[in-house]
């Protein structure tokens, strides 16, 4: 497959690196000029459990630089980059390309049907974790999975295809009819981890050194998952509270992306992740104290950082 990577941060930079190890013409479109340099100049260099290693077989540009149009192109900007980024390369966006969102928070289907029709979107979630070292070079600790579907529902070859060379890159994809349901669990998955770790400072094992970390956690993934039913999802609360037991117990130094965009004094994904859930809550009337205590800390952390316009 052609395969395009918008927002090649450590996620993207991650899935690129592993599909271009499987043979397919990956290219990596982002705004990071150091990042982009180090890879053209000596390849992506990977550290994950199948060892230390450079991708020296795929492109990195750019978006006017991209040329073109893939047949999967996957999107791994903030959500709140998500119309931007897409208006960026809306050159590559052929009548054969389809658009996998794997973001992380709520809004990003809506966004990107402002760019192509529904049924060539595909929306799912991931839970592996990376790290962005340095420029060019990307650390992925313990294991994640991917759920995917078309975001109208309907299963089409191109899914299938798309889904077995995730597959195949060792990124454990599987289709999923339940997709809602995964990204609702997702985003309690990551309202209770980055949230807390934003505001806190912990990498996500240090979350477990007292009791408190893992049962605030829970606390927030619970409200999260009421306001998914309160939607009429039927998201899983108990796997997701295993996940992050998991997590917490072995991604191991992992800094989730929102404490990296802390630590950067960068923007954080706070608005689509907590922002969102706390204003469905309130269409619903669900209660959710610690989801907009955390929403509140972070907005705190981002007004002195002097990102919070930004």
């Amino acid at each position: 497959m052609k395969v395009a990577v918008v927002g090649a941060g450590a996620m993207g930079s991650l899935f690129g690196g592993l599909l271009a190890e499987q043979g397919h013409a990956v290219t990596l479109i982002d705004v990071n000029a150091a990042h982009l340099d180090a890879i053209r100049a000596q390849g992506l260099r990977l550290q994950t459990g199948s060892g230390d290693r450079y991708v020296t077989a795929l492109g990195a540009c750019r978006p006017p630089e991209a040329r073109e149009p893939p047949d999967l192109l996957v999107v791994f900007t903030k959500t709140l980059h998500t119309a931007g980024a897409l208006s960026g390369v809306a050159h590559l966006l052929g009548p054969g390309t389809q658009v996998l969102s794997l973001q992380n928070g709520l809004g990003n289907v809506e966004a990107i049907r402002q760019h192509v029709a529904l049924d060539r979107i595909l929306i799912g979630v991931t839970t592996w974790p990376a790290d962005l070292a340095g420029p060019g070079h990307v650390r992925s600790h313990g294991q994640g999975i991917v759920r995917l579907m078309s975001a109208d529902g309907q299963l089409r070859p191109k899914q299938a295809e798309a889904v077995r060379a995730l597959q195949e890159a060792g990124l454990c994809c599987t289709a999923d009819t339940a997709v809602w349901s995964a990204i609702w669990e997702k985003v309690a998955f990551n309202a209770a981890l980055n949230g807390i770790c934003a505001v806190s400072g912990c990498t996500v094992d240090q979350l477990g050194g007292v009791a408190d970390g893992q049962a605030l956690a829970f606390a927030v993934a619970d409200e999260v998952m009421s306001v998914a039913h309160a939607q009429g999802i039927e998201a899983n609360a108990e796997a997701c509270k295993a996940r992050i037991a998991d997590a917490i117990a072995h991604h191991v130094g992992h800094k989730p992306s929102m404490l990296q965009d802390v630590l950067a004094g960068r923007k954080t994904e706070v608005e689509a992740i907590h922002g969102a859930v706390v204003a469905a809550a309130a269409v619903h009337g669900v209660p959710v104290p610690h989801t907009r205590t955390l929403l509140q800390l972070v907005r705190l952390v981002e007004a002195r950082a002097g990102t919070a316009a930004a």
